[in-house]
């Protein structure tokens, strides 16, 4: 039998893994979290979403109190209060240059500073059917960036992705190329906004090592934070270079994917170290 490390902190990114279509968390995982809470398992969330967009029914529902890491690890928030206790942006220098080069070529581009996403008036193509409905349509995006850094930014389509990948490769930036069923986006951070950064301090902080974290995702900006925790596993929706370069695979979000996680890692690793003690 193998036997696992005994997980300390459970990470879980949220769409696509822990949460359904429409926000909902499933029976089974619900369970399991809470499960893992009552075995004193510390239990975080760690998403590509802004803050505002963030399910806090569903987060207190769960009864999750550790802070929140959002914006694909360059925000961190209290989880009750909402304040900000770690903000990476994207420097300004940067972010203008890749916001100017989308205006040029007409590029369908956001950038999210001060808890909303900003966009270009007259190129809504794309964005009304994304998550969030905070959006504040301007004539430029540049003067947008210019009065505040960026916490990240988002390029849409893939023409643009690749052109946006081929361009900035130079820069000190985190690219990050996700798909969303049929729909491709580049999200920019700063080098040191990632999921894994973000994690990996949060877990410091606590005082748990990397080798007692289990971390749950599904997306490409999972698969450093993955590859870092002690125990990295993929969701079975995942796309299959994901799921190739994570290794370890769950079922999919429509069939519990975090809970068999939760019961295979967790669980059943807490019952086997108790028969055994």
């Amino acid at each position: 039998m193998v036997r696992y490390p005994a997980i300390g902190l459970v990470a879980l990114d949220l769409d696509g893994t822990l949460l359904g279509r429409n926000d909902d968390v499933s029976p089974a995982n619900l369970r399991a979290v809470r499960t893992a809470l009552e075995l004193g398992v510390r239990v975080v969330v760690v998403t590509g979403r802004g803050a505002s967009d963030l399910p806090g029914k569903t987060l207190r529902r769960l009864g999750l109190d550790l802070p929140v890491i959002c914006a694909h690890g360059a925000l961190t928030i209290d989880s009750s209060s909402g304040a900000i206790l770690r903000h990476v942006p994207v420097p300004t220098e940067h972010a203008l240059r890749m916001v100017e080069h989308a205006e040029r070529c007409g590029f369908n581009a956001a950038a999210y500073c001060d808890d909303r996403f900003w966009c270009f008036e007259g190129n809504p193509t794309g964005l009304d059917g994304l998550r969030g409905t905070d959006w504040h349509r301007v004539s430029s995006l540049a003067e947008v960036v210019k009065r505040r850094s960026p916490t990240f930014l988002r390029f849409f389509g893939r023409a643009t992705v690749d052109a946006m990948f081929e361009t900035f490769a130079d820069l000190p930036l985190h690219l990050k190329h996700e798909v969303w069923e049929t729909f491709d986006e580049c999200a920019v951070t700063s080098s040191q906004a990632t999921k894994e950064i973000a994690l990996a301090r949060l877990c410091a902080e606590l005082g748990v090592p990397a080798g007692e974290v289990l971390a749950v995702g599904d997306s490409r900006n999972d698969v450093p934070m993955l590859a870092w925790a002690g125990i990295g596993v993929a969701m079975g929706n995942a796309l299959p270079d994901v799921r190739r370069r994570v290794g370890r695979v769950t079922a999919d979000c429509a069939s519990d994917g975090v809970a068999r996680a939760i019961e295979r890692y967790v669980l059943e690793a807490a019952e086997t170290a108790e028969r055994s003690a």
